[in-house]
């Protein structure tokens, strides 16, 4: 069992035009670029695959890709644009759900650890992903640092867009370490908002760390980007890759 909310088939059918932006082969270039590094001959396999955003398009660089995802609703919208036996997706929840074979890469991107509230789910997800890496295997972890700084005494959300289309903020439970992402949507021309929240646990990197030694995996890189910037005390989100010993 996971405590992941489920996305729903109104959801998945919308999530690639809402996500456009980040699915343009201009944006996901240095992501992929970095995760096909990582994977050299080998294989992927991607947790939360959801509609195949970052998986479609590395299996099409010629990189061996395979999937696990919770929602079946998300899962049937990637396989409009792929077929099983290119890309095998297992419908299951990432903390637990084993496929077949090792990997030289698994990799978990766009914030999406956080859909697993609790800590001990988190820490079996880096269990599931040393469970399933080659010795010398990598494991990449995409992921916001909390915006804890830009909240005064009394203050409990944030701001994260304000566009003509989208009202976005998260709000926060500093005790529990659970923030709530609220989305004002305006769908169409009129001036009617659909409103969405969705609940994540957030982490920090030092705690990621904990979870990686946990799972016998060591931190072998952290950036603030895809395109290797520095990580600095002022980077909004940090690409970590933790590594499987060879022996």
């Amino acid at each position: 069992m996971t405590s992941s909310e489920l996305w729903t088939r109104a959801t998945a059918d919308r999530y690639d035009a809402e996500e456009s932006e980040t699915s343009s082969a201009a944006f996901l270039e240095s992501t992929l670029a970095f995760l096909a590094d990582l994977a050299g001959d080998g294989r992927a396999l991607e947790f939360a695959i959801g509609t195949g955003r970052v998986g479609v398009p590395l299996r099409e660089r010629g990189v061996p890709v395979a999937g696990i995802e919770l929602s079946e609703h998300m899962a049937a919208v990637l396989r409009r644009k792929i077929d099983e036996e290119t890309l095998p997706v297992t419908i299951g929840d990432m903390a637990t759900t084993v496929v077949p074979g090792d990997f030289t890469l698994v990799y978990l991107v766009y914030n999406t650890i956080t859909n697993l509230l609790t800590q001990d789910e988190q820490v079996e997800c880096f269990r599931n992903a040393a469970r399933h890496l080659a010795p010398g295997g990598r494991f990449v972890i995409e992921l916001g640092v909390p915006p804890l700084r830009f909240l005064p005494p009394g203050q409990v959300a944030v701001p994260f867009d304000v566009s003509e289309r989208h009202l976005g903020f998260d709000t926060f439970d500093l005790v529990e370490q659970i923030l709530v992402s609220h989305h004002f949507t305006r769908d169409g021309d009129d001036d009617r908002y659909r409103r969405d929240a969705s609940r994540h646990r957030y982490a920090w990197p030092a705690e990621l760390d904990l979870m990686a030694r946990l799972a016998g995996l060591e931190l072998e890189r952290r950036v603030a980007d895809w395109s290797g910037e520095p990580f600095t005390e002022n980077s909004a989100k940090h690409i970590s890759v933790w590594r499987k010993p060879s022996r």
